[in-house]
């Protein structure tokens, strides 16, 4: 049985997103709560803070569940969230916290061996997607992550779980079930007093700097362009015109995978949040250039 936290001691054993402090200290425009409730699997990294966050924007009654339970955020919308610590692992920690709840937005997910980074990516997440099933949960949105070509065999135990929770998702919610399927979630994440940009940390990065041992230095710098282009052109509203042709670079053997254009955080949590709450938001598998579409059609 999973309990309401007033303190950040952790006592559960699954592997989320590090609960470091997001982007910016702003004091979002929230909302007053509604009566529509949305869950947040891992709330307290740095993409599920920045959903809780676009969650309670949009008026939704927020609640996260994580290993760690509270989240660490000094942000005052913090305080607007329920935070609860329990283990996917021991999924019956997670079905009372499902009653009442419209839906369920997972950010869960983690780095080790092969057989460690199935059972969080995999066998964690699938027990969530099963108790919200059998709660009556009708929305249920999964962040996973696109494909990057030979990194899917190097984290072959990170990308089978990430695709076994996929095929649980849409065996049990076809209709109500979303997956996001981002590449380098990019922003910034602030620890203390020191900024650092995600591009130091983030996994998905991780995964492209396999191409310094594989790919000739030219690439590498074209890569890094196209990467920075990407991120300069987000702000633009023609984005979409702009990559839907630069999409079919990413079909290149073994370099087109590290062509694929980073989305930033926020694109990620509004594009969630939509998914989790829009009735007419399409199920399914939705790729980095639809969530880059997605966000900018909500944000304008």
């Amino acid at each position: 049985m999973s309990r309401l936290l007033h303190s950040q001691t952790s006592t559960a054993r699954l592997l989320v997103d590090d609960p470091l402090k997001s982007e910016g200290t702003e004091t979002p425009n929230v909302k007053p709560p509604s009566n529509e409730k949305v869950l947040v699997l891992g709330g307290n990294g740095f993409v599920g803070s920045h959903i809780c966050k676009e969650a309670l924007e949009r008026g939704l009654t927020v609640s996260s569940f994580s290993r760690s339970g509270r989240s660490s955020l000094e942000d005052s919308w913090a305080e607007s969230v329920v935070w609860h610590q329990g283990d996917l692992l021991s999924p019956d920690s997670l079905k009372d916290l499902l009653i009442g709840v419209n839906s369920v937005i997972s950010c869960v997910g983690g780095f080790g061996s092969n057989s460690y980074m199935y059972k969080i990516n995999g066998t964690a997440n699938i027990n969530a997607v099963k108790a919200a099933k059998e709660q009556g949960v009708k929305r249920f949105v999964f962040v996973s992550a696109t494909d990057f070509g030979l990194v899917n065999y190097l984290l072959r135990g990170y990308y089978e779980g990430k695709r076994a929770t996929e095929k649980e998702l849409m065996t049990e919610l076809p209709h109500g079930g979303v997956i996001l399927r981002p590449g380098f979630i990019h922003g910034t994440r602030q620890v203390g007093s020191i900024k650092l940009p995600l591009s130091v940390i983030g996994a998905p990065l991780e995964m492209v700097n396999f191409g310094i041992y594989i790919f000739p230095q030219q690439i590498l710098i074209f890569t890094q362009q196209f990467t920075e282009f990407c991120v300069s052109v987000s702000r633009e509203q023609n984005l979409w015109v702009i990559l839907k042709h630069a999409k079919v670079l990413t079909a290149i053997p073994l370099v087109g995978p590290l062509l694929i254009p980073p989305v930033h955080v926020t694109s990620v949590a509004k594009v969630a949040v939509s998914a989790a709450t829009d009735p007419t938001f399409p199920h399914g598998i939705i790729d980095v250039y639809s969530i880059l579409q997605h966000s900018q059609q909500k944000s304008a």
